[in-house]
């Protein structure tokens, strides 16, 4: 007999309270989950103080500050005399703005609602704002592919992953900081109007990659995955009219856009990382057309027209692709830039550009790395793989696509393992999502549960019929048996049946939750000690903790203050290019070279001069109005990233400029030495005598803590440099260059020869330069 039409009003009413309570329990689990993403990033702050981390990181802070004084035009329009000496740099066409205007707006919205916060502040605290953001739109992706609680898992794994808090730990005021966040929000829309096929998330994802276009230069991944997933899935048969509408408006919308970014410009139809997607679109476009014919015309007709149309369709493309090879003949490097040719090459940049190998993020990562950085997301992931495909779609697939590339290119660069992090999340919370669903359903069935007022029990009573079914089938009629049996297969009670087919024995299922209960908590204490202690210290202020207790050394700080407070405004400061941005934004003086690296000559002249003797580097310094040479030197404390260990670097890219810098002539049995055994090239460079000059009294031997050798050369003087400023530590020393030699020497000479013009003059008599 049908149920009584108050039951089912019950029902529905019950279904209706069930989904608000879940909705409303979901809003208040993402508000955890980004009080979770935001608080793990503080301990920067919390042990040390509110300063910006790193390198790049300064100039970031420096742009914003400029921006929040003088406003949008003037940083459009800004030349900055102070870096790159004496070419300067066009600010506003060499930067991608999405992070300074980002924290600009931030800093702007404060202000104007009388929230007095400081650019600093805003700058150290952006990052792990836009975490939160990045941890909701994870949960976003996720829900589209599978559902809330995959989505809820995905997010609160990216929340606290490692790999991903390197990046955005408070201080942290890098591109990185909002382009993870770009980059999964890009997805997110993505795989939205591949699932719905509204033309207005297609134009909101191509808002969000011009977002990630301005961010980051890592948007080529973006536009070379998608066209990829819409490749495979053409070829695999899913071509859909979804499937047009998620892809066409993002290459006509999103390059006219991004070829609005000053800094891309015309590369966004001009280089090769670009290439990819037009081809794909003039596929797609076939394809359409294929299909919109097919629909038109009887078969026998569509087989010539389709024939017409391929043969055509070949021909546009041979045509594209022959006018692509055209415009890229003349390149040397065939349209690809130097660090997209090192992600399909991985040797190409120690063959030919050592300024992008000479970076240590730019090195492949060890299978160490890995489980720093992903943890026990490296062995969820496969897991993962295998719900994608129970079963398959297209945002799916679109998953699994992504891992896979994320995979080869996080192999190539450890850098890239940032672009790992969302997708191992994203896949390790399917698999903890589907892992934890079988085994709690298990239990669940292991259990009496009260159904249409009788007990049943795991052992299989459930399947047994009730009266009411068993009366309600004698009285159907065998007319309307087969529709019957057809709403029997869909009911409550043979739906229950399928399920069980998936139960497993209650001792195995709590096993397995106890199991992946510890597992996540392990996860969650990795997360945590490596975010206070691994990737919390800034690079600015050293700490170390020893037998006699915890040190702090403040020397960087202390040598830009000293630079600030003692040198004259327009002085000249020469470093190496790891140094530069501090330089400029702490120091505020102009600087050679900084981390931007654009000029690679300008870089191997700065190496060359450091690698040369000392008389040949005041030469060459002196030629570009560098009054001051700043060095870092770790062996009294035993700082290991100090210049005499980049010193390598420093050989290579001048030599692959100027050819007299051989890196032979410093290497002794393949090393670089500091000791006895070096070679006399390496001893009288300047970088040598910079480093080591009287540090054989500090301890009476000059024993070089991180080479773990006595050095080479102990007892020298300097005949061109003299030594103005070393801090507490002696990490950094400051030098100056002594006047040029040929005006004293002439000054000299015209004293003597007055000398002996008086002498002859007075016969003799006592002279006043006595």
């Amino acid at each position: 007999m049908p149920e009584p039409q108050s039951s089912v009003a019950s029902s529905g009413s019950v279904d209706r309270l069930r989904n608000a309570f879940g909705g409303v329990l979901c809003i208040f689990t993402l508000l955890l989950i980004g009080v979770l993403a935001f608080s793990i990033r503080l301990f920067s702050v919390i042990k040390y103080e509110s300063v910006i981390h790193e390198f790049d990181p300064y100039f970031n802070y420096r742009v914003t500050q400029f921006l929040s004084k003088n406003g949008i035009y003037e940083f459009w329009n800004w030349f900055d005399d102070r870096t790159w000496y004496p070419l300067g740099r066009v600010i506003g066409g060499t930067v991608y703005p999405g992070l300074t205007l980002t924290a600009g707006t931030i800093w702007w919205l404060l202000n104007s609602l009388n929230i007095p916060l400081s650019v600093e502040t805003v700058c150290v605290f952006t990052a792990p704002v836009f975490s939160v953001n990045a941890s909701w739109a994870t949960y976003l992706l996720t829900k589209e592919t599978k559902g809330p609680g995959a989505g809820l898992m995905a997010a609160t794994i990216l929340a606290m992953v490692p790999s991903y808090i390197s990046r955005s730990v408070a201080g942290s005021y890098d591109n990185e900081a909002v382009a993870i966040f770009a980059l999964i929000f890009t997805f997110y829309l993505y795989v939205k109007t591949l699932n719905t096929g509204s033309l207005f998330y297609a134009a909101l994802n191509s808002l969000s990659y011009f977002y990630m276009v301005c961010s980051w230069g890592g948007y080529t991944f973006i536009i070379n995955l998608i066209p990829m997933h819409v490749l495979l899935c053409i070829v695999t048969g899913r071509y859909s009219s979804r499937l047009y509408i998620a892809y066409a408006p993002l290459v006509v919308l999103g390059t006219l856009l991004a070829a609005s970014v000053p800094v891309v410009g015309f590369n966004a139809v001009m280089t090769s990382e670009h290439f990819a997607s037009f081809l794909v679109f003039i596929i797609l476009h076939v394809v359409a057309l294929v299909y919109y014919i097919k629909g038109l015309l009887t078969p026998r007709l569509f087989k010539v027209a389709m024939t017409f149309v391929i043969t055509v369709g070949l021909a546009v493309c041979f045509a594209a692709a022959a006018i692509l090879i055209a415009l890229i003949a003349s390149s040397p490097t065939k349209g690809w830039s130097g660090r997209s040719l090192s992600l399909l090459d991985p040797t190409y940049a120690s063959k030919y550009i050592p300024i992008i190998a000479s970076v240590s993020e730019h090195q492949p990562p060890t299978w160490p790395s890995y489980f720093m950085d992903i943890n026990v997301l490296a062995f969820l992931v496969p897991a993962g793989i295998v719900s994608c495909f129970l079963p398959l779609s297209d945002a799916s697939s679109f998953l699994v696509l992504y891992l896979v590339t994320s995979v080869y290119f996080s192999g190539v660069m450890v850098r890239l393992m940032l672009v790992l992090a969302p997708a191992a999340c994203i896949l390790s919370g399917i698999a903890l999502s589907e892992a934890f669903g079988v085994l709690t359903r298990s239990m669940k069935f292991q259990r009496p549960t009260l159904d249409d007022g009788s007990f049943t029990a795991g052992d299989g009573s459930s399947d047994t019929p009730t009266n009411s079914e068993m009366g309600l089938k004698e009285k159907t009629s065998k007319k309307n048996r087969k529709k019957d049996k057809e709403s029997e297969g869909s009911s409550p009670v043979d739906h229950r049946t399928e399920e069980k087919l998936l139960v497993l024995p209650c001792g195995p299922s709590a096993v397995g939750i106890m199991l992946l209960t510890i597992l996540s908590g392990f996860y969650v204490i990795h997360c945590v000690w490596a975010a206070a202690e691994a990737y919390s210290a800034p690079s600015i202020v050293l700490t170390s903790r020893s037998h006699d207790g915890f040190h702090v050394f403040d020397d960087f700080r202390e040598a830009y203050g000293w630079l600030r407070h003692n040198t004259d405004a327009d002085d000249k400061v020469a470093s190496w290019w790891d140094y530069g941005y501090q330089t400029t934004a702490m120091a505020n003086r102009t600087v050679i070279v900084d981390n931007n690296t654009w000029n690679n000559t300008h870089i191997a002249t700065v190496g060359t001069a450091m690698a040369s003797p000392e008389k040949v580097a005041w030469e060459i310094f002196n030629s570009l109005d560098v009054k001051y040479v700043l060095v870092i030197f770790g062996g009294l404390i035993g700082y290991p990233s100090d210049d005499i260990n980049k010193f390598l670097w420093m050989v290579r890219i001048g030599g692959g400029v100027f050819p007299q810098i051989k890196e032979a002539d410093y290497l002794k049995d393949g090393n670089y030495r500091v000791d006895a055994h070096s070679t006399p090239t390496m001893l009288n460079s300047l970088m040598y005598k910079l480093c080591y000059y009287r540090f054989v009294e500090t301890d009476g031997k000059g024993f070089d803590r991180v080479r773990r050798y006595e050095i080479g050369k102990k007892h020298f003087k300097l005949t061109h440099f003299e030594e103005v400023f070393t801090t507490h530590h002696w990490l950094v020393r400051i030098y100056k260059l002594k006047p040029q030699k040929n005006r004293v020497r002439g000054k000299l000479k015209f004293k003597s020869s007055l000398k002996a013009s008086f002498m002859r003059k007075t016969g003799g008599k006592k002279s006043p330069w006595k």
